[in-house]
């Protein structure tokens, strides 16, 4: 069974910084393709950034370009989610699933979510 535990989330002031983690148990990440999600209340969730299986492609929404970073340690069974210069915008919980490729697409592979990590932005 599909699980994954997101963390590192938490309060920051704009600017700052936070790395998120996605790891994975019952597979092995390497085999997937993986998307960072973000939701706050009252709006769907979107895609933030994606990492195709061969680590070959990675893709980001235009608001966090340059900004943030994923990246996938194999070893670990851990893809992260590298955040600088956060904004206040960029408050939300923080969500990893498994996406089909193309990875861009955001399309979820296996429906299976986690608790989320909650990240919030604010002087």
């Amino acid at each position: 069974q599909v699980h994954l535990v997101e963390s590192g989330g938490g309060l920051v002031q704009p600017g700052g910084s936070l790395r998120l983690s996605c790891t994975a148990s019952g597979f092995t990440l390497d085999s997937r393709a993986i998307g960072w999600f973000r939701q706050v209340p009252g709006k769907e969730r979107e895609g933030v950034s994606c990492i195709s299986v061969s680590d070959d492609f990675t893709h980001y929404i235009d608001s966090v370009k340059g900004r943030f970073s994923i990246s996938r340690n194999n070893y670990e069974n851990t893809v992260y989610l590298q955040m600088n210069n956060l904004k206040p915008e960029d408050t939300a919980v923080y969500y990893c699933a498994t996406v089909v490729p193309p990875c861009r697409e955001y399309d979820i592979f296996e429906d299976s979510w986690g608790q989320g990590t909650q990240v919030t932005v604010s002087s």
